[in-house]
């Protein structure tokens, strides 16, 4: 509380207006590319209030965000991704928070954005994943150890980005159903991530209004979009989920150019 009072009592109108501004287009983005909201907010946490703070952050607005969002869209959720989601996101987060808070993990952003390139350009040589009888089949129970790696992820660094779009495209998730489901499903896991961080003292009063004002964007961006979505036809949706897949592979490798040009100097 002495720490939220404080943040309130240095009130920065420009740093706050800044902040909002920036999660509003990233939220109405993110609502349009099936998620990714972080890859925009995170640069503009790390330069408001330092890296140390930004995944407490980060989870906080989430939190709200996805929870809103979630409820925007609730008669399209798909239960049964979410039944088997839900157990891998808590177990996940618990152990990731903790990890957290025992040291850093710079390389997961760079193995995380190879990753996403090498999805796109899977998808590209190889077309879509529900579509072709020779490819792998995504089962629902799949998005149990999937979810578990992704909340280990997601309470290293605040977020693993959109990681399981094409997951969710290949089980065969669209539009409004693919973001509903997601939603939820991020909801349970920031809700997990919240607690833990909070447990460990890895949050602070400063970081929850912060993060409140992150979550708070999300409200008129989500509504925004909604609107613009529901004008999109699914191949369009497609079209910009794999290019911001690929973007946010490139945003996460360049954004640890400096570690990985020490790792690889060390050589």
């Amino acid at each position: 509380m002495t720490e939220l009072t404080h943040l309130l009592g240095s009130f920065d109108g420009t740093l706050w207006l800044g902040l909002g501004t920036v999660s509003f287009v990233a939220w109405f983005f993110s609502m349009l590319a099936g998620g990714g909201s972080p890859l925009l907010l995170i640069p503009a946490l790390t330069l408001a209030i330092g890296a140390a703070g930004v995944a407490p952050t980060l989870t906080t607005g989430l939190l709200v965000g996805n929870g809103q969002r979630s409820l925007f869209f609730w008669k399209h959720i798909d239960w049964q991704v979410t039944a088997w989601y839900v157990p891998g996101s808590i177990s996940g987060a618990l152990l990731g928070a903790y990890a957290f808070t025992q040291f850093r993990a710079e390389w997961l952003q760079v193995f995380l954005g190879g990753a996403l390139l090498i999805m796109v350009l899977d998808h590209c040589l190889q077309g879509r994943w529900q579509q072709s009888s020779t490819r792998f089949t995504i089962r629902a129970w799949h998005f149990l150890p999937a979810a578990f790696l992704n909340a280990v992820g997601s309470g290293l660094i605040g977020s693993t980005g959109p990681v399981m779009n094409p997951m969710y495209l290949a089980y065969g998730l669209e539009k409004e159903t693919m973001i509903a489901t997601k939603s939820l499903n991020k909801t349970f896991l920031h809700v997990v991530k919240l607690a833990s961080y909070g447990v460990l003292g890895a949050i602070d009063g400063s970081m929850l209004g912060y993060g409140l004002l992150i979550g708070l964007a999300a409200i008129p961006a989500n509504w925004l979009g909604k609107w613009v979505l529901a004008r999109m036809s699914s191949q369009q949706f497609r079209q910009v989920v794999f290019a911001f897949v690929a973007f946010s592979g490139v945003l996460m490798i360049w954004g640890q150019r400096d570690w990985l040009g020490f790792a690889v100097g060390g050589i």
